[in-house]
């Protein structure tokens, strides 16, 4: 008896209509909030990284973690053997929280579908808890929720020009890594 080969023609084309889907969800999400920072990366995606409103950088770049934030991250995600298909966004792109910043959430979260949220600051975790109904996160005690790791790191970005900072922001993110 023969084994059934896979078509690949077939399995090509499913991968296009899941990211044509993805792609769609994640234009609605984008839609209910209007910011000038948009998020970018790779949906569906492994991971998903969160930072609560943009820098200047960000606002200079016109995305979200296009600065030294976003390539420390990178880095990161490197070293812990995460990278592959990543999206990076804000909770908060113009600044402000309401319920359509929290609608917006839950369906980018959706939307991309990752196996690991990292919220990069204190302002994306609280966010990121609210939407996800779960309590507060703290600083390197990764929680699951909806199927998905979700971790929390003490500033990112704060931490850059402070090496002690940047330890622990290090040792937080150690957690996220891939045996």
């Amino acid at each position: 008896m023969s084994t059934p080969v896979a078509d690949d023609s077939n399995a090509g084309r499913m991968a296009d209509l899941v990211a044509a889907k993805a792609a769609a969800e994640l234009a609605a999400a984008e839609e209910l909030v209007h910011g000038d920072v948009p998020g970018r990366g790779d949906v569906p995606a492994d991971v998903l990284l969160l930072k609560g409103v943009p820098g200047a950088d960000d606002t200079a770049a016109g995305g979200a973690m296009a600065g030294a934030d976003g390539e420390a991250a990178d880095k990161a995600l490197v070293a812990l053997h995460r990278e592959g298909s990543v999206y990076r966004s804000l909770t908060r792109p113009d600044g402000s929280w309401d319920s359509s910043h929290a609608r917006r959430l839950r369906l980018l979260i959706e939307s991309v579908d990752p196996d690991l949220i990292i919220a990069l600051d204190s302002c994306a975790a609280t966010d990121c808890a609210g939407v996800l109904d779960i309590a507060a996160l703290a600083p390197g005690a990764p929680v699951r929720a909806g199927g998905r790791y979700v971790l929390a790191v003490d500033g990112l970005e704060a931490s850059l020009g402070d090496p002690a900072r940047k330890r622990r922001v290090w040792n937080q993110l150690k957690k996220a890594a891939r045996p």
